[in-house]
């Protein structure tokens, strides 16, 4: 699947596998995590740090360890990944595009609001 049917397949599905109340806060919170740990680990690249590529990859683990549970608590988990390059691209286009676009466009706040308390 290319990137442009990825990202359609992901669209097409965020809000049937983001209803939980406790795991849209868990990304709200987790994903800008996440996207610190990439900024870290390319400028680690660039600046030869060990110490920050490693804090990079920490804070991508514990962001996607955090989402992981919260998906664990969704009534419709997440479709499995084929393989590690599917799993890799899925969550790349997630954190940096799929998530945000849910955010700007009022889906997650209407999700949030219409999701039931635990």
């Amino acid at each position: 699947m290319g990137i442009a049917q990825l990202l359609r397949w992901q669209w097409d599905g965020y809000s049937r596998y983001h209803r939980s109340r406790t795991n849209l806060l868990l990304h709200i919170l987790a994903l800008p995590l996440f996207l610190c740990g990439i900024v870290a680990l390319v400028v680690a690249l660039f600046r030869a740090s060990v110490t920050s590529a490693v804090l990079g990859v920490l804070c991508m683990a514990a962001s996607i360890a955090v989402q992981g549970s919260g998906h664990r608590m969704e009534e419709n988990p997440p479709q499995p990944c084929t393989g590690p390059a599917d799993a890799l691209a899925r969550i790349l286009l997630e954190q940096w595009i799929t998530f945000p676009r849910f955010l700007l466009s009022g889906d997650w706040l209407r999700a949030l609001r219409t999701a039931q308390r635990p």
